[in-house]
């Protein structure tokens, strides 16, 4: 099948055959265009997340703290680098939106089990990790029978280093 642009759908979607064959006024036809082209986008956007790392300094009181903003379908920072052995203080947030998302850490043998519901008030958890390794985190909210969070892209990786 034929890797449709954005340009050759305006094209069709804008021909007149289109309209005719259908039946569509004018008005039906700029509203499917802007239906398709915002569909495309949102298809998109989730295929291309860039890769936010934060290390995680250790401030004076021996502890390394970090935020973490759930946003549309992504987590800033994405990519979190602790130390062994050292306290970790995790903060979770979610921009303002009617999506919920949440922040799953399930690696029991580095004594990491995080499972938190993001909302517009911070919530914080705290953990030391026992071994070293790279852990993924994700939310697996869904909708209906539509993909879960974490196949449209929100997901990271929280790493754990000596």
């Amino acid at each position: 099948m034929e890797n449709i642009t954005r340009k050759k759908l305006m094209a069709l979607l804008s021909s007149d055959r289109v309209l005719q064959h259908t039946g569509m006024k004018h008005s039906s036809r700029k509203i499917m265009i802007a239906t398709c082209l915002i569909l495309m986008y949102l298809f998109t956007v989730s295929a291309y997340a860039e890769e936010k790392v934060v290390r995680a300094a250790i401030d004076s009181d021996g502890v390394q703290r970090v935020e973490i903003v759930g946003d549309s379908y992504s987590y800033d920072p994405n990519h979190i680098i602790v130390k062994v052995g050292v306290p970790v203080e995790l903060t979770f947030r979610k921009v303002p939106g009617i999506t919920p998302h949440n922040m799953i850490i399930n690696a029991p043998e580095a004594g990491i089990e995080i499972n938190v519901d993001m909302t517009g008030d911070p919530q914080t958890v705290t953990f030391t990790a026992l071994k070293t390794g790279t852990f993924p985190l994700y939310c697996d909210k869904r909708f209906l029978f539509f993909k879960n969070h974490r196949e449209k892209g929100m997901e990271g990786l929280l790493e754990v280093i000596e």
